[in-house]
């Protein structure tokens, strides 16, 4: 393929530089970060320039544009320390040199006088004539070598000398005084550089400061909004839990209430059963005197008045009945059936209770009675005996009141 001498041309220049972004406040800052590192100084200057060239210096980017100009001049500095390094790095190196010289040099003495003492007649009459050729050769080598060193190490000498010398003529009154006055001049120059450097950066702090006060207020509001915010919510919940108590309380309370309602209720009908029994006692007693009844007859009084007493409460009891509450007390009565069908002549609430109080031990006498009350058609109450040997005994009825529903 045969190309034109323009496009050979164009092949052989170097590629062009890549294209400058356009300013903007991101990209300063990015550029701000860059000139800060020493790798990346010298791409961050030539975009620093021609921004400046270009004119995006204006009132609202000349912070920004000053202290990336400040962070250039801090770079001289950077570069003038460099530069001190490089020259003890240098200074250094002479003299790991010159020493290292000097060692080797001492070694090639060392070399040479085993060369010398090896062609003494002492010595040398036992070598062979093969070996003297070789050793007269070795010695003239190593002479020559160390000779060269010798001068090499000399020459040093000899600047350093030329240098110390130099140093000394300048201790002349008109080149001291020559010397004073740049050094003073050098030094108003560093010191005035210095001020301007300390005045931008005191500048540029000030800045910084005004920026971190504001940034710092906004962030101030918004963590007191948000601790606005997160106490409400936190006084909202408070107030829902306290709600949902005082409901639970006030729950538990009418329940109590209607507890202690029926409790006075249960009082109040078994005194008046009481003062039923008694009179029916009295006038019991009252006709065995009078008509010479036996035992039995007074029994059987006794049972059917008892009986008609039982079925008016049971009327009363069934009135104020109410469904079962939770699973615990049907269980209750599942085990208090069971009890009781293997009493059929029925049994006292005293031995009902400690029988159940094998199976649960925090219940009460008064508990179980409520119980069987509340539930009129699966149990009935009796009462046996006559005087002394009254006794008041619980009876399953469940079969019989399955029948009269």
């Amino acid at each position: 393929v045969k190309y034109s001498p323009r496009c050979k041309i164009d092949r052989l220049r170097p590629p062009s530089p890549p294209a400058i972004m356009h300013y903007s406040e991101h990209e300063a800052a990015l550029l701000a970060e860059k000139l800060k590192d020493d790798s990346k100084f010298s791409e961050a200057i030539t975009v620093l320039l021609s921004w400046i060239e270009r004119g995006e210096v204006n009132r609202r980017s000349a912070n920004q544009f000053y202290s990336m100009v400040q962070s250039a001049n801090s770079h001289v500095r950077r570069l003038m320390n460099e530069k001190a390094t490089h020259e003890q790095e240098m200074e250094e190196a002479k003299e790991n040199f010159k020493n290292a010289l000097t060692g080797i040099l001492t070694q090639f003495e060392q070399i040479v006088a085993v060369f010398n003492a090896s062609t003494r007649q002492k010595a040398w009459d036992h070598f062979s004539k093969a070996q003297r050729k070789n050793i007269d050769i070795w010695r003239k080598h190593s002479e020559e070598l160390r000779n060269a060193q010798s001068e090499q190490l000399m020459g040093i000498r000899r600047e350093e000398e030329m240098e110390m010398s130099d140093d000394e003529n300048c201790d002349s009154p008109t080149k001291k005084m020559r010397v004073d006055e740049s050094a003073l001049a050098a030094q108003a120059y560093a010191l005035k550089e210095e001020n301007d450097s300390l005045r931008w950066q005191l500048d540029a702090y000030r800045n910084e400061v005004e920026l971190l006060k504001q940034e710092k207020e906004q962030l101030f509001r918004t963590e007191e909004n948000l601790t606005k915010d997160q106490q409400l919510q936190f006084l909202q919940q408070t107030m829902q839990g306290m709600q949902q108590q005082l409901l639970t309380i006030q729950e538990e309370l009418n329940n109590k209430k209607s507890e202690l309602e029926q409790a006075k209720e249960e009082q109040s009908h078994t005194q008046a059963l009481l003062k039923v029994l008694q009179e029916q006692l009295k006038g019991t007693k009252e006709l065995v005197e009078t008509n010479g009844h036996s035992h039995e007859d007074s029994n059987e009084i006794n049972v059917l008045t008892v009986a008609l007493v039982n079925q008016d409460r049971e009327n009363n009891i069934e009135k104020r009945s109410q469904g079962l509450k939770s699973e615990k007390e049907a269980l209750l009565i599942g085990i208090i059936s069971t009890f009781l069908h293997v009493h059929p002549f029925g049994a006292n609430i005293e031995y009902l209770w400690s029988y159940m109080q094998q199976l649960d031990s925090k219940i009460s006498a008064n508990e179980i009675e409520m119980l069987l009350m509340r539930l009129p058609r699966m149990f009935k109450q009796e009462f046996t005996g006559v005087g002394a040997t009254l006794e008041k005994r619980w009876k399953l009825c469940a079969f019989e009141g399955i029948k009269t529903t």
